[in-house]
């Protein structure tokens, strides 16, 4: 199974209620984020059978900007075990109950997104493996209970690539 880690967009500060804090959506910033990294994937060619994602607001607002720019038309799906809190166990019995699947795309906070794509590429030896920042997303190839990490793009890195092909397509002038 491939598994693409997705961390969701910028939303701004912190907020000190929980409830509200739940309910923060992304900023400017965070929708930009998602559709430049949403065309990156549809770019390198990103098909997924589904796309899973914590409740919270951020989260869900960053699966569906991103599932919409690689042509998912499936239904999002929302579990606890994408929580900012969520533990291994849970998130193991996500992917086991997934596991008929080619590839699906789950999107999180962290600490939990970053402890358990560290975990599933270290055989458990490591919770820190991998700190993905906010859009960033990471491909791991899943056999067993083990992964092979095989990339992943920041939305800096994304936004350095576009720069890039933008100006390689403007047109050349001549000088005199």
């Amino acid at each position: 199974m491939i598994v693409y880690f997705l961390r969701h967009a910028s939303a701004g500060h912190h907020l000190a209620n929980p409830a509200q804090d739940e309910k923060r959506p992304l900023d400017d910033q965070g929708i930009e984020q998602c559709t430049h990294m949403g065309r990156a994937l549809a770019a390198l060619d990103v098909h997924v059978d589904a796309v899973i994602s914590s409740p919270l607001k951020r989260a869900t607002q960053t699966a569906s900007l991103v599932a919409n720019e690689i042509a998912f038309d499936g239904k999002l799906q929302r579990t606890p075990a994408l929580r900012p809190s969520a533990r291994m166990e849970a998130f193991r019995e996500l992917l086991d109950g997934n596991a008929k699947l080619e590839a699906v795309l789950v999107v999180g906070h962290n600490p939990s997104l970053s402890q358990f794509l560290s975990l599933l590429i270290s055989e458990g030896a490591s919770e820190s493996s991998v700190d993905l920042k906010k859009c960033a997303v990471a491909r791991a190839d899943l056999s067993g209970r083990m992964g092979i990490l095989k990339w992943v793009l920041t939305p800096r890195m994304v936004q350095t690539l576009s720069a890039t092909a933008a100006k390689s397509s403007r047109p050349k002038t001549l000088r005199k």
